[in-house]
């Protein structure tokens, strides 16, 4: 079995509209869902940001906790996020955006890291790539220019040696030097990587990756995935019914929450395409609380709207 590189990544928000603002308006994703954690017992967002076809592989994924303080990024964690643009055309582009937009930036030959307006860290990169690029329409950013789903996430650890038998040898993940991986499946791939900086302690709160989900082959998948991980040590979960895919979730030896997720059936199980991200998304267990819900959540405007979207 391989894993098709990373399905989506998901991170922590303390203001649901700002993050919105930042992620559609500057970066150009599409607002896929507007769903709810379904593992708090108080209703709260889960915000999804993908390509144009909510497509696994360019999720970018939030739970809003309202209030909370500004984290940190520390041992085992994920402390940056890449995505992959197209050419350095497009990257003088978003050197342009970015300042425009007054985001600060460090470039870095053909890369460029900054931050979200909470200290998340983020990167472009140019990529060339046989991957189809998962791009999204935004009347501002030409689509041969717009970014073209992830590249790949680093990580920081105590000790690379604790984790590689696990990524290797029972989690398929092809050693690239000693730091580095590929995840490369029959439809597409990314990369997991651990920095060489000193580790530092973290903390989990706004502006921080809370896990890593890697996208299987299929459902059919998941209880040999799940057998894996515990014959290798690890303590996965059960499979986890999400309505959108199906999850289990374990942390690798270096502290950072992984989980596998299914390629489908995603949010047009419930929702045609051209309609995500207009209604609050529930799984049928949720849907008889709706009222209750919606009337929990910070009312969130429709990013799109008075565009005219071309397919």
């Amino acid at each position: 079995m391989k894993l098709d590189g990373i399905h989506h990544i998901t991170c922590i928000t303390a203001d649901a509209l700002q993050n919105l603002e930042f992620y559609t308006g500057v970066m150009g994703l599409r607002l896929i869902a507007k769903s709810v954690n379904q593992d708090e017992g108080k209703p709260t967002y889960h915000l999804f940001y993908a390509d144009e076809e909510a497509t696994p592989g360019a999720d970018l994924t939030f739970f809003e906790y309202p209030g909370i303080p500004t984290g940190r990024s520390g041992v085992g964690m994920v402390h940056r996020i890449t995505w992959r643009v197209g050419s350095h055309e497009a990257l003088d582009f978003w050197s342009e955006r970015l300042g425009a937009k007054g985001v600060e930036f460090t470039s870095k030959g053909d890369r460029l890291q900054f931050e979200d307006p909470e200290g998340l860290g983020l990167e472009l990169a140019v990529v060339v790539t046989d991957d189809e690029p998962l791009t999204a329409y935004h009347p501002e950013i030409p689509s041969d220019l717009a970014l073209q789903g992830f590249h790949d996430v680093q990580a920081s650890t105590a000790s690379v040696e604790r984790s590689r038998s696990l990524l290797e040898e029972t989690l398929s993940f092809d050693p690239l030097g000693d730091r580095e991986w590929e995840v490369r499946g029959s439809l597409r791939g990314n990369f997991y990587g651990y920095d060489a900086d000193p580790p530092r302690r973290g903390r989990q709160a706004a502006g921080t990756v809370h896990h890593v989900a890697w996208r299987a082959a299929s459902d059919e998948e998941h209880p040999r995935w799940r057998d894996r991980l515990i014959a290798a040590g690890a303590s996965p979960t059960p499979v986890i019914d999400r309505y959108y895919f199906h999850s289990i979730y374990f942390r690798e030896p270096s502290g950072v929450l992984f989980e596998i997720a299914s390629p489908g059936p995603g949010f047009t199980r419930d929702t045609p395409l051209e309609k995500l991200g207009l209604e609050v998304a529930l799984p049928p267990w949720l849907e008889p609380r709706r009222a209750e819900i919606e009337s929990q959540l910070t009312p969130l405007p429709n990013p799109r709207q008075g565009w005219e979207v071309s397919r």
